[in-house]
Parts: C-alpha cells; structure tokens; sequence
C-alpha cells in the first residue's frame, strides 16, 4: 500500500495536468460534421481557432475561456470571443446538460452585408450593435427571453438615390413571453416609433409610426407617401413581418 498510493496519486497529478493543458487540437477533430477548425491553438479550457465552420456559419475567428468549476454543477459555461468579416461578438455563453442555453452581456458589431445577413435588402447599408444583459434559447432554436439593446447606426438605402435614413434603437426589458423591444429613432431624418415583438416562428413583427423630419431627403418623403395617409401630427403607419 505504502508503495501503491504514490503511484496512484502521480498519476492523479499527471491526469489532472493533462486535462488542463489537454490541447484543443486533439479534441476538435471529434467534433468533425458539427465543428471544423482549420488551426487550432491553446487547450480546452482556454484557446482559439482559426478558419472556423459551425453548422454552416463561418467564423475567422473563435476564442473561448471555459469555466471549469461551472462543470461540478452540470453545465459548461465559457467566455466566446467571435470575428468575421469586419463583424465582431463576445459574451458568457452557458449551456446545461438539460435545459435552454443562456448568454449574458454580450455585446455585437456587425455591419451589415449581405454575405454575413443575407436575409436584409442588398441595397441597405448600415452597422448593428447589440448589447444584450441577458438572452435565453431554448434548444429548438426558440428565443425566450430578450433583456438589452440593438442598434441600428447609420442606415442607408441605395435602391434608387442614395438615401440616408438615420439611426434607430430597440429596447427590449425582459418581459415574459414573446420578447418585445420598444423602437425608437435616434434623432436622424426619419422620426420612428413603436414596437419589435420577436415570434416564435423565429420571426419579428414590426408596428411603427415614421415622419420625416426638417433634414429629410425629397426621396425619403417621396417614399413616405406610399405608406398611406398621415396622421394630424404627419405620422403614417408603418407594419412590417417576417421570418428568419
């Protein structure tokens, strides 16, 4: 026994200081089909990998810090780092052997192009910023719940003229069942108000009053006018639904 239990104990100190300096490039190739990394550096716990393929999202970079002890309680949290294109995100990402995932204070720079949204107009140009305090999914891809902010800044639309349209802003308290944001605008040409509600289908409906303002453009009022008529107070209605 007196001889045993040093062994047993080396080797509990060499397996402990494998799995802690375990290199993320033994493991990655496991996840070949769900995660393909074309260079790989670091460990598990903490590391980076460029040229990166998740589910047909493609990344240029991804970086991850794991929380260990967070594993002790059945779940794996991790600190994500992401980068493509000009876009860049980061947050707390946890995610429970049973259950929704869930994020917390990530915050999002994307501009937007129609190679990394493909699903907006190519003739509109602009950034979104996000900063989101909290953000539940559950595991059919469902959003549950929404607590923070996006932003659209600088929005321009080029189908015909080039036509700036100004920057607006989506606050979304956390309230129960299908997220809802409150719009409004940020003071540009366009005066907007009103509500994002984010279905389950995924989808958005959008409900909001616009006006132009002093600064407009001639084609932004033009194109108000399609919109139907206007309020005393100049609004027109403007609804909008979709899915993603």
């Amino acid at each position: 026994m007196k001889r045993v239990l040093p062994i047993l104990l080396a080797a509990l100190v060499f397996m402990t200081v494998l799995i802690a300096r375990l290199p993320a490039a033994w493991v990655l190739p496991a996840l070949r089909g769900r995660l393909i990394c074309a260079s790989a550096a670091g460990t598990v716990w903490n590391g980076d990998c460029t040229g990166v393929s998740i589910g047909g999202l493609s990344l240029d970079q991804l970086t991850w810090h794991v929380q260990a002890p967070a594993l002790l309680r059945g779940r794996l949290v991790a600190r994500l780092s992401a980068v493509r294109r000009g876009a860049s995100a980061s947050g707390e990402v946890s995610l429970p052997w049973h259950g929704p995932i869930a994020a917390r204070d990530v915050f999002a720079r994307v501009p937007i192009d129609p190679e990394i949204l493909p699903a907006v107009p190519a003739y509109i140009a602009g950034t979104i910023e996000a900063h989101l305090e909290r953000v539940v999914i559950a595991r059919d891809g469902a959003l549950e719940y929404l607590r923070g902010r996006v932003t659209l800044l600088h929005l321009v639309d080029s189908s015909g003229q080039v036509t700036p349209l100004g920057s607006f802003t989506a606050t979304f308290p956390g309230n129960r069942g299908e997220p809802i944001g409150h719009l409004h605008d940020l003071g540009g040409p366009l005066a907007l108000r009103g509500t994002l509600r984010l279905t389950a289908a995924p989808g958005y409906a959008l409900r909001a009053e616009v006006a132009p303002r002093a600064s407009a453009s001639p084609s932004l009022v033009q194109a108000l006018q399609y919109l139907g008529a206007q309020d005393a107070a100049g609004r027109r209605p403007f609804d909008l639904e979709g899915t993603y």
